[in-house]
């Protein structure tokens, strides 16, 4: 089981599409909840087209005017969702678990950042809670804390946060902790850092997915990180040499067809020669990926582990005007890197798509 949660600040802005794409054929979760989408009416063939697949199944709460927006995507051959409600501040279904037959409750939730927003929000979940005997999740981006500890450099308000806790303690929730990151998150300048997103799940769900465990994903495209709660890691196989687009974005690429395309091949027969020749090409393009890129899961490596550092550093004690600008480069870096890898990595995913279709 898996379940992706993430504010996407917008599909319309430029790259952000893509993104999302990428993740949802790379994670192949079961099911996928997306705050902050501001899209009014999405299609059918949007969707599918986001997802990687037209077997699932979608609800959706328009954003009104440019703000807000829910989104859930489901995959049809590992959930199947039979109910739905929701409200200003979220949408929720019910369905079950092919395979293992277990009904379940999945609430996706934006939260509001006004007071009298957020009073109204606890107390719709608390109608919503009372009347589910099932196992359930919360999920999303709450816009609020728990303690004090959860924001830096950010205003904390205790009455809010006691509302929260009050809250989570009236409805017997459990507030699964979230690795890899203390904030779900940050500005845009590095500043302020809030622990907004989590997943609160009921006893039931627990005894249902009894080793559950949340990863927080770096951001990239959105000030967030990408939470993944999951109850077991899945291994999808070897990877393949193919072709990538990505390649020919790359200066020289051009020049290693070129130079493997008139190397002399031997053979009288045209086609042997036209085959031969293409095996060139081959075979130096393999070379030359290997130098260009066989490198770039360490580069990103030692990038995103550069930018960590940096965010610690401010988490723990702030960075002075010099290092932020260095820590803001270093990550602009790391996502043109992100970037590259993931476009190949999607372009497999379909490649991989493609041909199961064909068999």
């Amino acid at each position: 089981m898996k379940i992706l949660s993430i504010n996407v600040r917008g599909f319309g802005v430029e790259g952000k599409f893509g993104w999302v794409k990428g993740l949802c054929l790379n994670e192949r979760p079961d099911i996928a909840v997306f705050q902050e989408t501001k899209c009014r009416y999405l299609n059918e063939g949007w969707v599918h087209s986001l997802w990687g697949s037209g077997n699932c199944g979608y609800i959706q709460k328009e954003a009104v005017g440019y703000s807000g927006g829910l989104l859930i995507i489901w995959d049809n051959s590992r959930f199947m969702a039979n109910n739905a409600v929701g409200n200003n501040f979220f949408i929720a279904i019910r369905g079950n678990w092919l395979g293992s037959g277990h009904e379940s409750v999945i609430v996706n939730i934006y939260g509001p950042h006004n007071d009298a927003g957020k009073k109204e929000l606890w107390r719709a979940l608390d109608i919503l809670l009372n009347d589910i005997d099932s196992p359930c999740i919360l999920c999303g981006d709450f816009n609020e804390v728990r303690f004090q500890s959860d924001r830096l450099n950010c205003d904390f308000n205790q009455s809010r946060a006691s509302r929260f806790n009050e809250f989570i303690d009236r409805n017997n929730l459990i507030d699964i902790l979230i690795n890899g990151k203390r904030f779900t998150r940050i500005s845009d300048d590095g500043m302020k850092f809030s622990k907004l997103d989590r997943f609160l799940i009921n006893e039931m769900f627990l005894k249902l997915w009894e080793d559950l465990s949340v990863m927080a994903l770096d951001r990239r495209e959105s000030d967030h990180c990408l939470l993944v709660l999951r109850d077991k890691y899945i291994d999808f196989g070897p990877k393949h040499f193919k072709v990538f687009d990505e390649w020919f974005n790359k200066e020289g690429v051009e020049r290693v067809i070129v130079d493997a395309w008139v190397n002399n091949v031997r053979g009288s027969k045209k086609d042997c020669n036209f085959r031969d020749k293409l095996k060139n090409v081959k075979f130096d393009l393999r070379a030359w990926s290997k130098t260009e890129f066989g490198s770039i899961d360490g580069e990103i490596k030692t990038l995103k582990e550069e930018v960590s550092v940096w965010e610690n550093k401010a988490e723990n004690g702030g960075l002075s005007d010099e290092d932020r600008v260095r820590w803001l480069d270093t990550r602009r870096k790391w996502i043109v890197k992100e970037k590259s890898k993931t476009n190949m990595l999607r372009q497999k995913a379909r490649i991989r798509c493609e041909m199961s279709r064909s068999y």
